[in-house]
């Protein structure tokens, strides 16, 4: 056994070594309305995908008024200009063209994918435009989608996976807006004059991203984002809250009939951009990011049997997003599995992975990384992110050259200074 892993680790730290995914070119620049506009060339397909993204997520619903973001950006595209639902729907399926897109925790964002044919890219983008610009809200559309979204609000209030999700953002976020969450009462009591005033609030050329990755050339990619960009009012960009201020750790038990008690775990950590973000991953990737070779899954689940499934994560965000741990257990088990897993991670935070741990993790994450950027898709899907949340242009040229020097005290130094036993809030529903 000595001898294979001696095996094992030479073969990751070989892997570890290996050259870096080739470069992906991403330009930038802003336009005259001060949106900032990122591109990549890629003339393999004569395609273009484009995604325009807003800071216009759920942070963003007014107090009160949870669930406007969504419901507001759920109703975009069901009619805009002299086209109603089924003309965009129509048109679109003519031009071989696709509009999608949806809204998160910090944005909105609308995307298009279209042939460059000019034929077909003409048309398509003026479709987008309207779509982004000009947006209906009729009365009957809307109402169909809020009832919609009521009944589904509904439906996830007897899930506990649901109820453990919305309690723990409210626990984590009691006083910032990443803790508001959707109720059906909020969205019942909403009305399509509420999202006309977010959509004139939020949906302006200073609040907005546009990322264009596919077969342009560079003047081409300047046009399309300027007119674009000119169709939306200047306006401004979005004001954030005052981050999130840490809280003493909690413990909520909420009752439901349940076979399996669903437990999350965690505390608000970093935000996007952070420079702990790659000693937090690497490290992540042996506490509860890799699957079947984690430590929670083989303390928790193999040895233990106490989970089928557990996971840990960090989702940076514009402010700091969450640290989590997950689980789902019997009833009876449901205290002893916390316990346990509370107990590998202040184990984690103290001694981090070991050396071979560390290079299988960094082994992992490099060599998995090109298969992020194989289609256009998954490179819009990137160079959108990078736009959005300001990353440098370099981003995914350096990503394998940082994860490889992370080092063991790295991790912990990273997760000493970002998870605290004592700021830890546990949210356990169908628990004993």
């Amino acid at each position: 056994m000595k001898r294979l892993l001696t095996v094992v680790f030479a073969f990751f730290t070989l892997l570890a070594g290996r050259p870096a995914v080739a470069g992906v070119a991403i330009e930038h620049w802003q336009t005259a309305g001060g949106t900032r506009v990122y591109f990549v060339a890629s003339r393999a397909l004569p395609m273009l995908d484009v995604q325009v993204d807003f800071a216009a997520g759920s942070m963003f619903d007014p107090a009160g008024k949870s669930g406007l973001a969504a419901l507001t950006r759920g109703t975009l595209d069901l009619g805009a200009g002299d086209l109603d639902e089924t003309a965009i729907a129509e048109q679109l399926a003519d031009l071989g063209a696709q509009l999608g897109g949806g809204a998160d925790t910090d944005r909105a964002s609308v995307s298009l994918r279209t042939l460059t044919a000019p034929d077909k890219l003409a048309p398509a983008l003026a479709i987008l435009g309207r779509v982004l610009a000009s947006p209906r809200f009729a009365d009957e559309i809307f109402a169909r989608e809020q009832t919609r979204t009521v009944s589904a609000l509904k439906e996830a209030q007897t899930r506990p996976d649901s109820i453990a999700g919305k309690a723990f953002w409210e626990a984590l976020y009691p006083k910032h807006p990443y803790g508001r969450q959707a109720s059906p009462e909020s969205v019942a009591g909403l009305s399509r004059a509420d999202a006309r005033a977010f959509h004139a609030q939020y949906y302006v050329a200073a609040n907005a991203t546009i990322t264009l990755v596919g077969d342009l050339d560079r003047a081409s990619a300047e046009r399309i984002a300027g007119e674009l960009a000119a169709a939306l009012p200047t306006g401004s960009a979005a004001v954030l809250p005052a981050p999130p201020v840490a809280v003493k750790g909690s413990q909520k038990n909420i009752a439901h009939p349940a076979s399996q008690a669903h437990v999350q775990l965690g505390l608000p950590a970093i935000e996007r951009g952070h420079p702990d973000f790659f000693p937090l991953l690497v490290g992540n990737y042996t506490l509860g990011g890799g699957g079947f070779v984690s430590r929670l899954m083989k303390e928790v689940r193999d040895k233990r049997g106490y989970a089928y499934s557990v996971y840990s994560y960090f989702a940076p965000l514009k402010q700091p997003g969450p640290f989590q741990i997950g689980l789902q257990t019997k009833r009876s088990q449901a205290r002893d599995a916390i316990k346990l897993a509370r107990s590998l991670l202040d184990d984690f935070v103290k001694h981090g992975p070991s050396t071979e741990e560390l290079a299988a993790a960094k082994a992992n994450l490099t060599g998995s990384f090109p298969l992020r950027l194989d289609s256009n898709r998954k490179l819009l899907d990137n160079a959108a992110l990078i736009g959005f949340y300001g990353l440098p242009l370099d981003y995914l040229d350096t990503y394998q050259a940082r994860v490889a020097a992370v080092t063991v005290d790295d991790v912990k130094k990273a997760f000493s200074r970002h998870i605290r036993s004592d700021l830890l809030t546990t949210v356990t529903v169908a628990g004993e």
